[in-house]
């Protein structure tokens, strides 16, 4: 398939009978029908049995279940009156002095043999009748119902599905990939993964190329010079006279910001701390901030985000480091350089639209006026005049300069900005029932042009893993009902350039056919805990399978399912897409407590620290098995496995705060309301066999699909997400929007941010409670029209 042709045609949507009765047919109205008719048959015995005093008899019983039922107080009963009475009816007629005169049939005489004859009969019914209730209470102790038989044969089938996978194939997969990173060629490992997957049986695999401007490292390190001794630096703390060391010159290459802006700046050094709106504060209250140098520690908030309130108060330049005492002990990068990107997502010359041949092209070179290079602790110790040893009594003492010491440093940035082709590996095993609907599975493979971490091989070896264990059921005849395309991003680490091109691309066929994503970025990033990440919808399920699946190794805790923004290509279909999404990682639990979007940090891992933190490939194994479940669920069952419900309690938590807006929590409880219902009239009988209707459980999957898309909102801080139900880090509940607006206060005397931000979450909470109630309206109407 060429690149223009879009993924719907691919995948054409398969017209399957489901069920083979009439569309719109429902056990419901057969049993409606049923009693209607026996109703009328009773009503017809009646009147050939009673007599014309009874012309006018009416029920009490009627009336008085009329007024206990006022739902149906409207309804006429007189043309529907029940051919019984207080009595019963043959009572009734017994009753009746002059019965045998009323009729000319006669009355059978009475005969001695009839007794036997009726007690012969009786005798019969009962042992007929207990040993009718022994074969039923027998049968059903040894058959399920088909609800539980069928759950129990899809669990069947994904435990044979994820018992081929094995850790020793995983290994020799990364082992294999790692091997690559030293092409010249960036399409030589997009090949490779193609190749392989296609080796495996996936259908259609191709590459999606795009050219798009990347910010590229220079001919020569960045350099940092102190202005009082004249001394020179590189980015790592190596003075620029020594020769480089092993591994270190290509280190430095990649020390730096891609789409900064580039040149020379001397200036004084400012310490900002974090850079949030009390730093700042702090600091314009006591010096001139204009085209001066800010030295800013990573993490708390997106960098993104920061460096727009530096820009804003003036700052020319930024020199950027980790605080060593933000790490884990067992992480020793006191002389390690890192990258980070400073685009958002998305090729920088084709903002909001694929790079695809004949588009127009901005020329945006750089995202931010401010010159940013990113250094090692150690640099930014010799730049504070810092001890070496800051621990004591086993404290560690963050890095801080004081307000009164004056540092004059000399900063060159030196990058370079080029046209290179980006390549994006997609392949696809289509489903049964549902072809049109898409879970999608991505990981990110090795840029040439990038640094050379090896999480990508990780990332790499565990969806190949999958897609060799998936593809081994499929050659015996299984599908899953619904699509599932599996991608490997190109362009990652400059921000998302692969996924957002491709979502750009195709953007009007995923809006309405993707149903969920599910992330494989760096899998692997310390040994001690899991951590998982989804949607609030999707919450339930990862509980689920963290209970069931955790790694002995793994400290697998409820409260460590989260909402948050994370790293890496589902952002575009979080963001844009509104796409429930879900994302299983180790970490190491000194990360998990330690400052948020520290991640945004690329350090050139080698395949020896990947291996070093999982020598027996236990943890990709576990990462491999947890995703694959998840996806073959998602794929698999009728019902979307979404809950509408957790939707609505992550709103009402988000709105817990200090001063909680009374207008906000009114319209969140009405939304709970409405999800309440939603959840118990429409997804409850869904999930029955015995009740489900194909045409409802389509209807039903729609709305689910499409739920947290109401959560989108226009504008954002810089590094915000968009979709608002995730929260910038595990330590904070309440909606971002709302934080920075507050924050943003602080800076400014006037609150109109924070008047725009709680607008654009009542619109976000009103949509949502509209969106279902509108939903369970068509629902209601759907089944008045049946009736």
């Amino acid at each position: 398939m060429s690149r223009h042709e879009i993924p719907g045609k691919k995948m054409a949507y398969q017209k399957v009978n489901a069920d083979q009765r009439a569309p719109g047919h429902s056990q419901y109205l057969d049993n409606d029908d049923l009693q209607a008719t026996a109703l009328d048959l009773e009503w017809d015995m009646e009147k050939e049995l009673e007599e014309p005093g009874f012309d006018q008899f009416q029920l009490d019983s009627a009336e008085n279940q009329n007024l206990e039922n006022p739902e149906t107080a409207d309804l006429n009963l007189d043309s529907i009156q029940p051919a019984t009475s207080p009595k019963g009816r043959f009572q009734r007629l017994q009753e009746e002095s002059d019965y045998v005169t009323r009729y000319t049939r006669s009355v059978p005489k009475s005969n001695p043999c009839n007794f036997c004859r009726l007690l012969k009969i009786l005798c019969t019914a009962i042992i007929l009748f207990i040993f009718g209730i022994l074969i039923g209470y027998y049968a059903l102790k040894k058959c399920p119902s088909n609800a539980t038989s069928s759950a129990m044969l899809d669990l069947q089938l994904y435990q044979e599905i994820l018992q081929t996978i094995q850790a020793e194939d995983i290994k020799k997969s990364f082992r294999n990939l790692v091997q690559l990173y030293k092409s010249e060629d960036d399409t030589e490992i997009s090949k490779k993964i193609k190749t392989h997957w296609t080796s495996l049986g996936l259908e259609e695999v191709q590459f999606v190329n795009y050219s798009v401007l990347l910010h590229l490292a220079g001919p020569s390190a960045s350099s940092v010079i102190l202005g009082s001794s004249g001394q020179c630096f590189r980015p790592n703390g190596q003075p620029c006279s020594e020769e480089a060391r092993t591994h270190s010159s290509q280190d430095l290459l990649y020390s730096y910001a891609a789409y900064s802006a580039k040149g020379t700046l001397e200036a004084e050094v400012i310490d900002v701390g974090y850079g949030n709106a009390d730093d700042l504060k702090r600091i314009q209250k006591m010096k001139n901030t204009t085209n001066q140098i800010a030295l800013l520690k990573l993490g708390k908030l997106p960098l993104l985000y920061k460096l727009s309130l530096l820009e804003k108060a003036g700052f020319g330049g930024v020199l950027l480091y980790i605080d060593p005492c933000d790490l884990p002990k067992t992480a020793n990068l006191s002389h390690d350089t890192f990258m980070v990107s400073l685009n958002p997502g998305g090729d920088p010359s084709t903002p909001g639209y694929p790079s695809v041949d004949g588009s127009f092209r901005q020329n945006r070179s750089n995202l931010t006026s401010l010159l940013v290079q990113p250094i090692s602790a150690s640099l930014a110790e010799k730049l504070i005049s810092s001890p070496n040893s800051r621990t004591k009594n086993g404290v560690c003492s963050p890095l801080e300069l004081p307000d009164n010491d004056e540092r004059i440093v000399n900063m060159q940035v030196q990058t370079v900005t080029k046209f290179k082709t980006v390549t994006n590996v997609v392949g696809y095993l289509k489903g049964l029932t549902s072809p049109d609907r898409y879970i999608i599975v991505g990981s990110h493979h090795h840029t040439i042009y990038g640094p050379y971490g090896q999480e990508w091989a990780s990332s790499t070896a565990i969806i190949t893993a999958f897609i060799r264990a998936l593809m081994l059921r499929v050659k015996k005849g299984w599908r899953p009902d619904r699509t599932i395309v599996f991608c490997s991003w190109g362009g990652t680490a400059f921000g998302n350039i692969g996924s957002y091109e491709w979502g750009e691309d195709f953007k009007k066929v995923l809006q309405r056919n993707v149903v969920a994503y599910v992330s494989l970025h760096s899998p692997i990033r310390g040994n001690s805990s899991l951590h998982s990440m989804a949607s609030p919808s999707l919450r339930q399920l990862v509980i689920e399978k963290n209970h069931f699946n955790c790694s002995r190794r793994a400290k697998c805790q409820e409260t460590n399912v989260s909402s948050v923004q994370i790293q890496g290509d589902a952002d575009y279909f979080i963001n844009h897409l509104g796409v429930p999404t879900v994302q299983f990682a180790f970490e190491d639990i000194k990360a998990l407590e330690g400052p948020s979007f520290l991640s945004e940090a690329l350090f050139p891992k080698r395949a020896t620290k990947i291996e070093e933190m999982d020598p027996f490939f236990n943890l990709h194994e576990t990462i491999t098995k947890l995703s694959g479940e998840v996806i073959l669920q998602i794929a698999n069952e009728p019902v979307l496995p979404f809950n509408a419900l957790d939707v609505a309690l992550e709103v009402q938590n988000s709105l817990k705060g200090d001063q909680p807006n009374t207008q906000l929590l009114a319209l969140a409880s009405r939304l709970r309301e409405s999800a309440e219902l939603f959840q118990s009239d429409e997804m409850r009988p869904a999930n029955d066999p015995k009740e489900r209707i194909p045409l409802r459980v389509r209807m039903l999957n729609d709305i689910l699909q499409d739920m947290e898309k109401n959560f989108l909102v226009q504008q954002v801080p810089p590094g915000f997400y968009r979709n608002i139900l995730y929260h910038l880090d595990e330590k904070t509940s309440q909606f971002s929007i709302l934080l920075e607006a507050q924050e943003r206060c602080k800076l400014l005397a006037s609150n109109e941010t924070l008047q725009e931000a709680l607008s654009e979450v009542l619109n976000s909470i009103n949509s949502a409670q509209v969106y279902f109630k509108a939903g369970l309206d068509v629902f209601e109407s759907v089944l008045v029209g049946k009736n």
